[in-house]
């Protein structure tokens, strides 16, 4: 990322307005990470695709979209303190217009560090309600051969109100919301944090360097700036996004599947709960396996790489300068 001069107000938008295009356009995908993710014992679901070929037929279309108004509301802040507190950090950290490795570094750990206070309460709202359809695939139907008691047949009022309590409501963002905070406090919208922080401080430590020297490879200089501040295309911005983001990725998998379990309240039949990050590692190794730490691997490097391409993108078109009519 280029070290010139840009106001807070058009990082924010910037950040904003590419976390809102990048979720919209991968949501389905981090739908399914989620579910395969917490799968444990029953395998309700075989890979991404056929997660979401039956999330499709059991819940329809707009199911892949489960928990996408919570992750568009809050992503705007989320994307615009990560985008923005890494390039104020590294505005700080450079000295003479280079910024050491180190530097790129301790910049994205600052950046990561940052956006927790609005990842958490995202993240642990979204996978609840993002996971809801796996639980509901999961129970078992009720035994259609039951013999009926005698006596008189049911009216249609209770049959209709035994159905209702046979098929449990669908949660909602406001309603995790308000019983989190009346049964635990503001510490139960922060329940995982420091997983939380373990995954996204890692994260933003290999992408956001990785990304600055991809981006930089082969960049001509433009007229009249220096090497560090000449402008790269679009294309190599987009580029450098999806393949930093993919690596920082897979790469934090282990740590993102670690995370989902401890930040998932619901638990379907024969699934551990666990007390902590440690004694959650130690569960999944011994009952399945370590590759269960890569579960979702794939869909996150797919849910990552545009997303934070879209992100880079929007960032150098300069989106945010163009509104406030800070362009030239």
């Amino acid at each position: 990322m280029g070290d010139k001069k840009i106001s807070l107000p058009a990082k924010l938008i910037n950040g904003g307005v590419a976390g809102l295009v990048g979720v919209t356009c991968v949501f389905p995908i981090d739908l399914a990470k989620t579910r395969l993710q917490n799968q444990q014992g029953v395998q309700v679901y075989k890979g991404m695709f056929d997660c979401l070929a039956k999330t499709v037929r059991s819940e329809g279309y707009f199911g892949c979209y489960r928990g996408a108004a919570v992750n568009l509301t809050l992503v705007t802040p989320e994307k615009a303190i990560k985008l923005a507190a890494n390039d104020v950090f590294r505005q700080k950290l450079s000295k003479d217009g280079h910024l050491p490795l180190w530097g790129e570094v301790l910049a994205g750990c600052g950046a990561g560090t940052c956006q927790v206070v609005v990842t958490t309460p995202m993240e642990m709202l979204k996978i609840q309600l993002q996971d809801a359809g796996r639980l509901a695939a999961q129970r078992p139907m009720a035994a259609p051969t039951q013999t009926a008691a005698p006596g008189p047949a049911p009216s249609v009022v209770t049959a209709a109100s035994q159905a209702r309590s046979a098929c449990p409501q669908r949660p909602s963002a406001t309603g995790i919301t308000v019983e989190l905070l009346k049964t635990r406090g503001l510490a139960g919208l922060y329940r995982g944090a420091g997983a939380t922080l373990m995954r996204d401080v890692p994260f933003s430590m290999i992408y956001f360097p990785l990304f600055a020297n991809l981006n930089a490879l082969g960049r001509e200089r433009a007229e009249g700036q220096a090497g560090d501040q000449a402008q790269a295309p679009f294309w190599q911005s987009f580029l450098a996004g999806c393949t930093a983001g993919s690596v920082a990725a897979v790469a934090v998998t282990p740590l993102d599947v670690i995370k989902t379990r401890l930040q998932t309240l619901q638990k379907g039949e024969g699934e551990d709960t666990y007390r902590g990050i440690v004694d959650c590692t130690r569960r999944i190794m011994s009952r399945e396996g370590p590759t269960a730490f890569l579960k979702g691997a794939a869909c996150r490097a797919l849910v990552i790489a545009p997303l934070f391409g879209i992100a880079q993108g929007v960032y150098f078109l300069g989106v945010g300068e163009a509104v406030l009519g800070l362009r030239g």
